[in-house]
């Protein structure tokens, strides 16, 4: 089994993933102690989709994510870099148009999108800023995006917790229900070595979003960043 290494190799991150993709929704449900449901429930109401709006769910997996915007009545297009997580949402949702793309390079015309979301799967591309602005390119004018990301707790004693869960907790726990713990290890690294909100929130007016914002879930476990296009 692959894991990757913290420069991020494209090949890596993506071989990483297709080794845990067939049981990587029940993964994170058990190791986010269920939260990853009203994460993912937040960005849903962020993104706030509309009949007949055009979505991409960047880093989007097995699609899972995809879904309440595809509830709403717009068009969303689901892309993954890794062929074995879209291999496996394709199982399940084969009437959306997953779509096999890298984040720094995406496969889309400019101005294409009304609102453009990306949960999880940033701090696993190995160009931050050339993902951003990426996004930014496909956003019509006047369009959104919205990321949610691990980042830090903002309260001391909840932050020394999380850390501890992140390196001490969540390997032997990953070994017991996923198919590629290593790659789990690499994930909690990832998580540890990422910026924090406002460095985030920075890299995102660098790449030329408005009116950027964001708010904390869970003490700060996540955050939602959001920014517009002008």
């Amino acid at each position: 089994m692959t894991r990757a290494s913290l420069d991020k190799q494209p090949h890596e991150v993506a071989s990483m993933f297709d080794g845990v993709a067939a049981n990587y929704d029940l993964t994170n449900d058990v190791l986010s102690l269920g939260q990853d449901r009203v994460w993912r429930k937040a960005v849903a109401k962020a993104v706030a989709a509309r009949p007949g709006q055009k979505v991409l769910d960047l880093a989007a997996g097995t699609a899972t994510s995809s879904l309440p915007f595809a509830a709403t009545g717009a068009y969303v297009v689901p892309c993954d870099f890794s062929l074995g997580m879209l291999r496996e949402g394709k199982k399940k949702h084969s009437w959306l148009p997953l779509t096999a793309g890298d984040a720094t390079k995406l496969p889309f015309k400019d101005d294409v999108f009304d609102s453009v979301t990306i949960s999880f799967g940033l701090r696993n591309v190995q160009d931050t800023d050339a993902a951003l602005r990426e996004l930014y390119r496909v956003t019509k004018p006047g369009g959104q995006v919205v990321i949610c990301e691990f980042s830090q707790p903002t309260w001391a004693p909840l932050r020394t917790v999380y850390m501890e869960y992140l390196m001490r907790a969540l390997p032997p726990v990953a070994r017991a229900v996923s198919s590629n713990p290593d790659a789990y290890v690499y994930l909690a690294e990832s998580i540890r070595e990422w910026p924090d909100q406002p460095a985030l929130a920075a890299l995102l007016q660098k790449a030329g979003w408005g009116n950027v914002a964001w708010r904390n879930l869970t003490g700060g476990i996540v955050a939602l960043h959001r920014g517009t296009k002008a």
